[in-house]
């Protein structure tokens, strides 16, 4: 790249570049704290990361330490984990009007200083029942993933909103590849320092999500903000009332005057408004009823349903079904959550390269390039998954590396499918985009827990459960493609 495209590539990654018909950044200055958009996005991603370090926690220990522990059986295991997706859903159908109503800063901070509780009594489980009651909590951690997104949604303008939402949602997610890493790394070494494996997996906990979850709480209210004019209560301000704006910053693009990029934002302002505020005074049932009778607040809720729906059944099997497939006395719960860890970990730029190509196809085919690149995101994982499931039950041994590189071609399908998706929910109900962000996140638990139900009645090898899942996907997406999006 010649050197005026690196200082193009690092204007627009430090240099903060404002709409002033509604106060959003039209760019995405990921490489500065200076600003109050730099800050708010980062302090997104993070609250959404630092909920998987309890909320995933339990899904690489699972297969010894805490199944061995508590005498799990197979069924019950399946169980917690769709008991803990249960909760989720239900957060998230609440979280999505309490982020319409108080901002997302405040609702970040209280949904990780509430999932702290749970997270901190997960040590004192004895049975199967404490462990689905403690799970059942911890789920609710799942919400921040709705005031991830309405963050940035809330403070980025559409030009970027795709790319914005796909990497908070992005590296967010990772935080399921990175704690199985964390929590195998971290029990691990207390077992070698002596305490036994009842103690070791229950002080993980202790160590790591409790204070990690408080201290992100805090500084979420201490340096976000809530909104581009100000405090939330100000959202239905004019944005050229004179409020002050917080950038330090450089404020435009290198040779481009003031006059000049207000008058780009004025052509842009008139196009389709990806935060558009809709009535300040509306019952909550009103809000529902009026949203659920839209067309285009099914499309992408139920292709979420298929895509982050399918990941979170797979965070939470992978490493059992590996362990299952491959246990020997060189391939044991470590090496299980180590090799599971890679379907997380890829969410670092696999849904930042879906919500990347969103914005693309947005500047040539607009809203409908968003829909057709999500759905097919969504039909080529399922097609992947298909394919998984028929190597599994038709081979006598499979191979550790096959089944590496096919979830691996699946994960980026999946994951770019849901970044699509979040780059096309802004344009879905403009109006409420709380409720949105709640109402998909919340179709996609309820993915989770029907794909979790499917690998709950499979026995090993679980490749039915693969295949089974592939054709559900598949066939819904196809059938989303004559649901009708704004232009």
């Amino acid at each position: 790249m010649d050197n005026g495209g690196k200082t193009s590539l690092w204007a627009m990654l430090t240099t903060v570049k404002i709409n002033p018909e509604n106060r959003k950044c039209t760019t995405l200055p990921i490489l500065s704290l200076r600003n109050q958009y730099s800050r708010n996005f980062h302090l997104s991603w993070l609250g959404f990361w630092v909920a998987f370090l309890s909320w995933f926690a339990f899904s690489p220990l699972i297969p010894e330490a805490v199944k061995t522990d508590l005498n799990l059986t197979a069924e019950e295991i399946g169980n917690s984990n769709i008991i803990s997706l249960c909760a989720t859903l239900g957060v998230r159908l609440i979280v999505g009007p309490l982020v319409d109503k108080y901002g997302p800063r405040k609702v970040m901070a209280g949904v990780l200083a509430l999932g702290a509780i749970p997270s901190g009594l997960a040590g004192t489980v004895k049975s199967a029942e404490g462990l689905y009651v403690v799970r059942f909590f911890i789920g609710i951690l799942g919400g921040t993933f709705v005031p991830c997104q309405t963050w940035t949604t809330t403070f980025f303008d559409q030009n970027v909103v795709g790319r914005a939402n796909a990497l908070v949602g992005g590296w967010g997610n990772s935080g399921g590849g990175f704690t199985f890493l964390i929590m195998v790394a971290l029990y691990d070494r207390l077992v070698s320092h002596g305490l036994s494996s009842h103690t070791s997996w229950r002080a993980a906990f202790a160590i790591v999500p409790v204070p990690v979850l408080l201290l992100v709480a805090l500084i979420t209210l201490l340096f976000g903000t809530d909104h581009p004019n100000g405090k939330w209560s100000d959202r239905f301000s004019d944005p050229n009332d004179g409020r002050s704006q917080d950038i330090e910053d450089n404020s435009f693009v290198d040779g481009e005057t003031k006059d000049e990029t207000r008058a780009t934002a004025v052509v842009a302002a008139t196009n389709e408004d990806t935060n558009a505020l809709g009535p300040k005074e509306e019952s909550l049932g009103m809000i529902y009823l009026r949203s659920l009778k839209m067309p285009s607040t099914w499309l992408p809720g139920l292709a979420y349903l298929t895509t982050f729906g399918y990941e979170l059944a797979i965070d939470a099997n992978l490493a059992n079904v590996l362990f299952g497939l491959f246990q020997s006395p060189t391939f044991g719960q470590t090496k299980a959550g180590y090799v599971a860890s890679i379907f997380g970990l890829l969410n670092v730029f696999t849904r930042p390269l879906g919500g990347y190509f969103g914005d693309l196809v947005f500047a040539k085919y607009r809203v409908p390039g968003k829909k057709y690149l999500t759905l097919a995101c969504g039909l080529l994982q399922g097609l992947l998954s298909l394919a998984l499931g028929l190597y599994i039950d038709n081979t006598t041994n499979p191979s550790l590396t096959v089944i590496i590189v096919i979830f691996v071609l699946l994960a980026i399908a999946n994951e770019a499918g849901n970044g699509a998706n979040f780059a096309l929910v802004p344009h879905c109900n403009p109006a409420y985009n709380g409720f949105m962000s709640g109402f998909v996140g919340a179709m996609g638990n309820l993915g989770g827990i029907i794909f979790a139900l499917i690998f709950r009645f499979q026995s090993r090898p679980f490749g039915k459960a693969f295949w089974v899942s592939g054709v559900v996907a598949a066939v819904i997406n196809i059938l989303l493609a004559v649901v009708p999006v704004p232009k």
